[in-house]
């Protein structure tokens, strides 16, 4: 099963595209200062602008070329990271009055505050969206949970409670994060490509999906799969191993259904211990079965 490939990218207004190419130069050359001097006053300003940016869906952290290649945007990290130099520690939510809770972070990426207009539901109950991260009109978040800074979050996706989209990491259209499901996070090296979750991805309770590995389009991750750059999937349908390459991320191929598995310890003393090292497995790809059972979380919207 083959996933269409095209480029995510949203389609700009040359004038955009233009103010955008302005911003990328002005970082570029923000992030140049040297650590032991001061950003210049109006570093707050381009921080500002790109953040904007980021939430309005303009730019992205991360990009798909039209042969499936996913790679960072290195300029929008560095904006990323600029925020965090340009920002003071203040109080930037109080609950309570006189407040019981006091939240300390840096002033230019606060929480996000949502309207109904934006068409994103926020349940009550403890989560939190930062500053500068997309989420899509009919994404749905299920408390608590946790969005951090130049994330993206597509349309119609949901993040169920305690699920964690870390920094960067992008999250396709019609998701679902289930319940303690982990995408890591990366913001350094600013070429270090994020975590991918395609299109159509169901990511099972506890999962955990670390190091710039990508997930392809309608794959489905059963609970407790844990996915990292060393980890190799054993794939029982094609009869082969995937395994992250010099230069390339662990891919879990379009349509896979992975379950974890375990695989015997060689060695006298592991044997005779009967030990096993936990080891994801893909026992078939997705079909109309898998469909079915998964077709209960569209009425959840």
């Amino acid at each position: 099963m083959t996933a269409k490939r095209k480029s995510v990218r949203p389609t700009r207004p040359a004038s955009k595209a233009a103010d955008l190419t302005k911003l990328e130069a002005r970082i570029r050359e923000l992030a140049d200062t040297p650590r032991d001097k001061a950003l210049p006053r109006e570093a707050r300003q381009v921080v500002k602008l790109l953040l904007d940016a980021l939430e309005a869906g303009l730019v992205r952290a991360a990009r798909c070329d039209s042969d499936g290649t996913w790679r960072a945007v290195g300029w929008v990290k560095m904006g990323i990271l600029l925020a965090f130099r340009a920002g003071v520690a203040k109080s930037v939510a109080l609950v309570g009055d006189p407040p019981i809770v006091r939240f300390i972070d840096k002033d230019t990426v606060p929480t996000r505050l949502f309207e109904p207009a934006d068409g994103v539901r926020v349940v009550p109950g403890g989560s939190s969206v930062r500053r500068g991260a997309f989420l899509a009109p009919g994404v749905v978040c299920m408390p608590p949970m946790f969005v951090n800074v130049g994330a993206y979050v597509g349309s119609g996706s949901m993040i169920d409670s305690h699920a964690l989209v870390g920094s960067c990491a992008q999250v396709g259209e019609r998701v679902h994060l289930s319940a303690a499901a982990q995408v890591g996070g990366v913001l350094e090296p600013v070429n270090a490509a994020p975590v991918v979750i395609e299109d159509d991805v169901i990511v099972g309770g506890n999962c955990g999906v670390y190091e710039g590995t990508i997930v392809r389009a309608r794959a489905v991750l059963a609970a407790g799969v844990v996915l990292t750059r060393g980890t190799p999937i054993f794939d029982l349908v094609r009869d082969r191993v995937h395994s992250a390459l010099p230069g390339a991320p662990l891919e879990v191929p379009a349509g896979a259904v992975v379950v974890p598995g375990a695989r015997a310890v060689r060695g006298p003393w592991a044997e005779s211990q009967g030990l096993a090292l936990q080891t994801p497995v893909i026992v078939k790809y997705r079909d109309s079965k898998t469909d079915l059972s998964t077709t209960l979380e569209k009425w959840l919207r």
